[in-house]
């Protein structure tokens, strides 16, 4: 019998590898659409402090969301890598003030505000691979986003939480391990979803 661990090993290879042959105008596109549904999002229209992150390559963008969402007077709050893994957090002060980091990772450039400052936050946006029916997310691996789900869950704190995903990452099933917190919703560009 297979581990969940080793399912998600796998679904997370044959992910990474559709991604990887996104054409650059079809990343676009899909920002261009995850930005507008995201928008409307009830938790995010009504939001004053959203935790975030910034994609990088294949991800589905976040920049013209992130943009959109600071011109609106939206407080938002991106992650900080770091060297054990788990998150601080930083406010995003424009894309001049993004730096390149470990793994490839672009980070805020101002003060660091602590692990938890993610408490503060009225809706969530986490990066993911996958999706299923349940709300159940498959991440990178790493168990950065795993220790934010923990914590928000340990201080009783329940933002919105929301994935940004291309329509083929919603899954009939992501496993399932006991660390793992389900999420509020999926936006596509194609639409949302919510758990």
């Amino acid at each position: 019998m297979i581990s969940e661990g080793a399912e998600k090993t796998a679904l997370r290879r044959d992910l990474l590898a559709r991604r990887a042959t996104l054409a650059a105008g079809e990343i676009r596109a899909a920002a261009d659409a995850l930005a507008r549904r995201a928008l409307e999002l009830p938790e995010l229209s009504g939001a004053g402090t959203v935790g975030a992150y910034v994609s990088i390559g294949a991800e589905p963008g976040t920049r013209e969301l992130l943009d959109a969402l600071r011109e609106r007077g939206v407080r938002v709050l991106l992650p900080v890598l770091l060297p054990d893994n788990d998150l601080d957090w930083a406010v995003y002060g424009g894309s001049r003030h993004l730096v390149r980091a470990r793994r490839g990772l672009l980070e805020p450039d101002g003060a660091r505000l602590g692990p938890g400052a993610v408490l503060e936050a009225d809706a969530l946006l986490l990066p993911g691979l996958a999706v299923d029916a349940r709300g159940m997310r498959l991440g990178r691996g790493g168990g950065s986003y795993d220790r934010v789900l923990h914590r928000l869950e340990q201080y009783g704190a329940s933002p919105a939480r929301v994935v940004l995903l291309y329509a083929h990452e919603v899954v009939a099933r992501v496993p399932e391990e006991p660390h793992d917190h389900p999420v509020d919703a999926v936006v596509t560009p194609d639409g949302v979803l919510r758990f």
